[in-house]
């Protein structure tokens, strides 16, 4: 799996709305999905889809659950919204900052981002509860346009090819997933009646809504004291210098310590930096 991976770099988002992270060594996808307890035809019949524009998944189509199918179109747009556009944002906020955040024509630039961001979470939303229509991407269409064709070249190209890339990556990704609606989702839905597409609505909003509960009740987030003390570790102070800095006791700071690292999962500092700069509680 790992060669197809490094051949078809589009395929790790998609494989990551099945749990399947990058880290597969010489594993096969049977392999994966054995350890995952994953349907691996539906997955095959995805990643299929992705990489042919003229795959049909015919015969196939009949084996999987609606439910199955259903869901991983769930999971595919609150990966939209939670991940891919904010992507867009992080590296345009990078380029507009780098380049001259007070230029006029970056403005405007951001402005369009912000209508697209807009339309698009709303549209991903209605999606996730109706069949809607493809999305209509003219707004990404014109912000990559705009990058590559009409932007001034004193500004910072590393960053403005970056954030042309993750448009790039949202656009082909929405490509797949409308012909994947088209040639999965909609024929399935059509084998069902009213009753029981409602039943499968109904099901699978319960499920999504359990596991954001879930997530929440278990979400350890950090203290306000573990982050200032985060912050001290990761500028470089000893154990001894954050108790005198914060006024505590060598053992409270020890404490706190192990609550980062138990909640984190990082022990490192340059791991710990990394989470501090990846959610905004330094800067770069």
């Amino acid at each position: 799996m790992a060669d197809v991976l490094a051949e078809h770099n589009e395929l790790i988002p998609v494989l990551n709305r099945f749990g399947i992270r990058i880290g597969v060594g010489d594993h096969t996808l049977l392999e994966l999905c054995e350890a995952y307890e994953l349907n691996a035809d539906f997955i095959l019949t995805v990643l299929n889809v992705y990489l042919d524009d003229s795959y049909l998944p015919d015969t196939s189509l009949t084996l999987f659950d609606a439910g199955l199918i259903a869901d991983y179109f769930h999971r595919t747009v609150e990966n939209y919204i939670e991940v891919l556009v904010p992507n867009i944002e992080k590296h345009l906020n990078a380029f507009i900052a780098l380049s001259g955040s007070e230029s006029r024509e970056l403005s405007m630039l951001r402005e369009l981002f912000l209508r697209f961001r807009e339309r698009m979470t709303s549209y991903l939303q209605q999606m996730a509860e109706n069949d809607s229509d493809d999305l209509p991407d003219d707004l990404l269409h014109d912000l990559k346009s705009i990058l590559i064709k009409h932007l001034s070249t004193e500004y910072n190209q590393n960053l403005a090819y970056a954030t042309i890339f993750s448009v790039h990556s949202l656009e082909k990704d929405l490509a797949a997933h409308n012909r994947l609606r088209d040639k999965v989702l909609r024929p399935k839905l059509n084998e069902l009646d009213h009753t029981a597409i409602q039943e499968l609505q109904q099901s699978i909003s319960e499920e999504h809504n359990h596991n954001h509960r879930q997530n929440a009740s278990s979400d350890r987030a950090l203290t306000n004291r573990e982050k200032e003390i985060l912050r001290l570790i990761v500028q470089g102070h000893t154990n001894k210098e954050i108790a005198e800095v914060l006024v505590i006791s060598h053992n409270t700071v020890l404490t706190h310590r192990k609550n980062i690292i138990a909640k984190t999962g990082i022990k490192t500092v340059p791991g710990l930096t990394f989470y501090c700069i990846r959610n905004g509680l330094i800067s770069m």
